[in-house]
């Protein structure tokens, strides 16, 4: 089946298609399909946002899509960024290292012990045919004081997962495809695959 992942992120292309590949989707970039469309993230929850580009995406080009809407939830701001995650700071000139260095800015009055933070990532499928499967996961960490390791992207360099005893930036692929937000909504979407028999079972 052909899916269309509603995104222009090609890293999250490839960190989704190496666990999609046993649903037995083609998955492919909107752009692929020359879809350039800018959807309005009004959502008020990671739940909303996700449907709303599935929604805009399934719709531009008439196949099935599937969206993330993803972010970080620091506890110490109450949950922010949160679904601003991407926008954090609201300034354009900010790329992903700037948001970062914004976050720790606002973070370093924090003190140890009272940084935790959580990575919340929510999918959502959804087909012409009206039919709707989303599942959400998270991975719970605290903020580093700086940024540490290479892969990954986003906030990854600062987000320390203590079971692992390293960022999600120092992980390999294989390691943060086993423990991340996006791998965890994944793995709960697709037994909800199965259960609507979109999956082999």
């Amino acid at each position: 089946m052909k899916v269309v992942l509603a995104s222009k992120n090609a890293h999250k292309l490839v960190e989704i298609r190496q666990i999609t590949d046993k649903f037995g989707f083609e998955l492919i970039l909107q752009s692929e399909l020359g879809v350039d469309i800018d959807v309005e993230e009004n959502g008020s929850t990671f739940e909303e946002n996700s449907f709303i580009k599935a929604d805009a995406v399934m719709k531009a080009t008439g196949l099935p899509a599937i969206a993330d809407d993803s972010g970080i939830c620091v506890d110490a701001l109450n949950g922010e960024p949160g679904i601003y995650s991407a926008r954090y700071g609201f300034d354009d000139t900010l790329d992903d290292r700037g948001r970062l260095h914004l976050l720790l800015k606002n973070t370093e009055n924090v003190p140890d012990g009272q940084r935790q933070a959580q990575f919340v990532c929510v999918i959502t499928f959804l087909t012409p045919d009206g039919d709707c499967v989303q599942a959400r996961g998270e991975i719970h960490g605290e903020l580093t004081r700086e940024p540490y390791g290479e892969n990954g992207f986003g906030y990854d360099p600062i987000f320390y997962y203590p079971p692992m005893g390293k960022t999600t930036a120092e992980m390999t692929a294989e390691e943060k495809n086993q423990v991340s937000h996006r791998a965890n909504a994944l793995n709960l979407f697709y037994k909800k695959l199965k259960e609507a028999n979109y999956a082999d079972k």
